[in-house]
């Protein structure tokens, strides 16, 4: 009899143990299904990117980011990196997207994919309020910062030719503010609607480059990604929804 109950005991026990096990199992299953949607941006170009009083990242392009992963039913994790490096972790298929405040250009395009145009900007020149530099005959003999791998970058050599300054490089936005109050150079180049910000927080005073037309704001994408597609999808829903409105209205409104 005592055989039989120790018996009966060890029964339970194990039929428990594999309950337990198979639960775990599917627990970790269902974790699994849900995948992750790797985005990498540059958390210095507000309103698109930056973060938060809380440390978290914040703004147009993050939001965007979001909402693209809530439609894919994917979990969205970000990485910040500096801009120049965006577009080599697509290359290495370390992330999925690149969310950065990005210009489709063709020299870009030649290394990654991009969507559809989502926002337009342009650019601008903007410096402190007492170098009174007005348009590009102003710019001679004097140094203008830029951002690294924009397409501020590759504007400013250009023009530099022609107009006569020098072009400073560095690693973010907030830098090329801090080097201009700090008159280590006496203009920035960067895209309007975060030169606009500027303006409006630091007193700065501006000008648009009426020489180039910005190709337009795109999501990135290691070459033949099939999310492009999906992606491109859910860009045009957004734009007939309403969604891509109401966030241009939470984040651009006051840039405008």
């Amino acid at each position: 009899m005592m055989k039989k109950t120790i018996l009966t005991l060890m029964g339970i026990v194990l039929l428990t143990f594999l309950a337990a096990c198979n639960a775990g199992e599917a627990s970790s299953a269902n974790k699994e299904e849900q995948k992750v949607l790797k985005m990498a941006t540059s958390a210095d170009f507000p309103p698109f990117e930056s973060y938060d009083i809380q440390g978290n990242f914040t703004g147009f392009d993050v939001e965007l980011a979001q909402a693209i992963a809530d439609e894919l039913g994917y979990e969205l994790k970000i990485q910040d990196m500096d801009f120049d490096g965006l577009i080599g972790s697509l290359q290495a298929k370390r992330v999925d997207i690149v969310l950065a405040g990005m210009s489709a250009t063709e020299e870009r395009r030649e290394n990654v994919d991009f969507s559809e145009p989502y926002h337009r900007s342009g650019e601008m020149f903007i410096a402190k309020a007492d170098q009174q530099i007005e348009d590009l005959s102003n710019l001679e003999g004097k140094v203008v910062g830029v951002q690294l791998g924009t397409i501020q970058e590759e504007g400013a050599e250009k023009l530099a030719e022609e107009y006569g300054f020098e072009v400073k490089k560095v690693d973010s936005a907030n830098i090329l503010v801090q080097e201009l109050n700090s008159n280590r150079i006496d203009v920035a180049y960067m895209d309007k609607t975060v030169a606009t910000g500027y303006i409006t927080s630091q007193g700065f005073t501006g000008f648009d480059d009426p020489t180039t037309s910005s190709p337009g704001m795109a999501i990135a994408f290691p070459k033949g990604s099939e999310l492009v597609e999906e992606v491109n999808a859910i860009l045009k829903q957004f734009e007939e929804d309403g969604t891509l409105t109401a966030l241009e209205d939470k984040w651009l409104s006051e840039y405008k």
